[in-house]
């Protein structure tokens, strides 16, 4: 089973793109995030008739989450536990039932952060963004614990907006007061990680240059100023089974493209 997340940032602006993609990559699950549509709008029949069962959980203009699966889905659920009056699209779980095992897929779309707001003591202001932030990952953290302990594959991806380590930035110094590469996030996810996690993607590929972002401003493609901020953290369950993953990264440079691209593995499920 191949299995992908994939920031389009619009499904409106960015359908055609989405579209050749899946006919060309094949994925048999595609987790998206920032279509930025109500459910209603989402133009699910174009994927249906590809084959793919359609789950979202949008919201207009912003952020909204979905996933596309040709396996089937069961248990699906929205937004993530913890807090019951965040409003924001961020989150979505099903479970895909392959031929030999079941695969816990959970959707996120981790907040940005900026601008990062501090009191005199250094603390994240309270109501602010940064503040947010860390306050969804901790209810991450509580999820991801619940589902470790059923010792069943599972897998947490998405767009974390988050820089684990200075060799995932071409130019880590501009990031440093960043949301994204702040000490407290980067350590917020490694408690995420710590909790017997696997970021599949670095256990086969532990050298720099590997982004899945490049902003669309001041030339950062042409001259390959990414980051690598999409993920994949799997249970030992799930990591096992990993057969191979890598990153699309050429549909970048194509016509009205994402700022980011997709990021697969391969399952044995």
């Amino acid at each position: 089973m191949k299995i992908a997340t994939f920031n389009i940032n619009g499904i409106k602006a960015r359908v055609n793109a989405l579209s050749d993609w899946l006919d060309e990559a094949q994925p048999d699950v595609a987790v998206l995030q920032e279509i930025k549509s109500v459910d209603e709008a989402f133009p699910r029949e174009l994927f249906e008739e590809k084959g793919y069962q359609v789950e979202t959980h949008g919201q207009k203009s912003f952020n909204g989450v979905a996933i596309l699966s040709k396996l089937p889905l069961e248990d699906i659920s929205r937004g993530l536990p913890g807090d019951e009056s965040d409003e924001q699209a961020r989150y979505i779980e099903a479970t895909v039932i392959g031929a030999k095992n079941a695969l816990r897929i959970c959707g996120l779309y981790l907040p940005n952060g900026n601008p990062v707001e501090l009191d005199e003591a250094g603390r994240p202001v309270e109501g602010g963004k940064y503040a947010y932030k860390l306050a969804w990952m901790e209810r991450l953290k509580a999820r991801a614990e619940e589902l470790m302990a059923e010792e069943e594959p599972a897998v947490f991806l998405g767009d974390y907006n988050i820089i684990p380590q200075e060799e995932d930035a071409a130019n880590p110094k501009k990031w440093r007061e960043d949301a994204l590469f702040r000490p407290e996030s980067r350590a917020a996810y490694r408690r995420i990680l710590n909790l017997g996690y696997t970021e599949i993607f670095r256990t086969r590929f532990a050298a720099p240059g590997h982004y899945t972002f490049w902003d669309y401003q001041a030339g950062a493609w042409q001259k390959n100023d990414g980051i690598r901020i999409d993920h994949m953290l799997m249970t030992p369950q799930c990591a096992d089974l990993v057969t191979d993953c890598g990153i699309d990264a050429g549909i970048r440079g194509r016509e009205k493209p994402s700022d980011h691209v997709p990021l697969w593995a391969e399952i044995d499920l």
